[in-house]
């Protein structure tokens, strides 16, 4: 492979440091620097079997550190960013908006400014990847269909309009400037090393300790559920194959109402456990909904499919079970 100096920024937070583990082992001849602020969702542990390779450096900061972000484009000769630092929990978003605003609008404008000054006259081989959410689109129906690529943004939280707003920067930065910029899309994310504000790792933590479920309304939200792995692998592809400009969606084809995700949770965790069938159940609580609660995502995939190649692989009982056993190993 050629080699590159690429910037992942949020790699020690849970989507990224799969990113960063697959990059770091996959091209050895690439530079990878991480940049992280280590907030409460973002651990060293997380990258930990990578983080003293001989292709990775890990600083540890803001994005929206003007004066550090354009010191790291001089200082390792950076040709390809992979942006995935971003406030990412719609509850916190509600409480806090002015702090989504700030990191997801302001950090990414930061970083397409250093690149945009770092790169100017030089954009061959260049990629600036922007790391967004299938919460942009707004919500579907349940016969909605699914979101595409060409999807009228409509978002309804504060972490929605953050990303969309930071979306339409990252557009704006291709048209107006020339640079080369890519836009992911992605479905829900599960998996291993993912913070347990999450529904996830949440509700396995609460069936672990016999806590309480909370359920949000009636549990009848769809998502759209995707194994981080697997997203992993797409962000590769679409780093490398895409063309500069083009938006692709990523989803996992696998839609779950919240209520019926949580019992196949409770199964398969009372079954780890050696709990009688179905014995958590009794936990599940119901509570007021959350503020501006989006039906339904469902993501359609097929134009990076057709395009790149991708499709996901990780069957979910599969990807499921070996998340809750990574839990259950920390967590018993």
């Amino acid at each position: 492979m050629t080699k590159r100096n690429i910037l992942i920024t949020g790699g020690a937070g849970f989507i990224g440091s799969h990113v960063v583990r697959l990059f770091v082992t996959k091209y050895p001849d690439y530079h990878i620097v991480t940049l992280d602020k280590l907030t409460y969702a973002g651990s060293r542990e997380n990258i930990a079997d990578v983080i003293d390779a001989p292709n990775h450096t890990f600083i540890e900061g803001d994005i929206t550190d003007v004066v550090l972000v354009e010191r790291i484009f001089a200082e390792y000769a950076i040709d390809g960013v992979l942006h995935l630092a971003a406030e990412s929990h719609v509850d916190r978003s509600i409480s806090a908006p002015m702090v989504f605003a700030h990191n997801n609008i302001l950090g990414t404008l930061t970083l397409l400014e250093a690149a945009r000054k770092a790169w100017d006259g030089n954009l061959q081989g260049k990629r600036f990847h922007h790391i967004s959410t299938d919460e942009v689109y707004g919500a579907l129906e349940l016969d909605g269909g699914k979101f595409t690529e060409a999807t009228r943004y409509d978002p309804h939280s504060p972490y929605s309009a953050s990303k969309a707003s930071s979306d339409h920067f990252v557009r704006a930065y291709h048209d107006t400037y020339g640079l080369p910029t890519v836009i992911t899309n992605c479905s829900n994310n599960y998996g291993e090393s993912q913070y347990p504000e999450k529904l996830i790792p949440l509700f396995i933590y609460n069936i672990v300790h016999r806590l309480p479920l909370p359920v949000y309304g009636t549990g009848q939200n769809i998502r759209d559920w995707l194994y981080v792995g697997d997203h992993a692998c797409a962000l590769d592809t679409v780093f490398h194959r895409a063309e500069s400009g083009q938006t692709y969606n990523i989803g996992g084809n696998n839609e779950w109402t919240n209520i019926d995700l949580i019992h196949k949770l409770i199964a398969i965790v009372d079954e780890e456990l050696g709990r009688a069938k179905g014995e958590s159940e009794a936990l599940i609580t119901h509570i007021t909904d959350r503020l501006g609660h989006d039906l339904r995502y469902a993501i359609d995939s097929s134009k990076l499919e057709r395009d790149l190649g991708w499709h996901a692989t990780m069957p979910f009982d599969e990807g499921l079970r070996r998340t809750v056993r990574w839990y259950l190993k920390r967590w018993q």
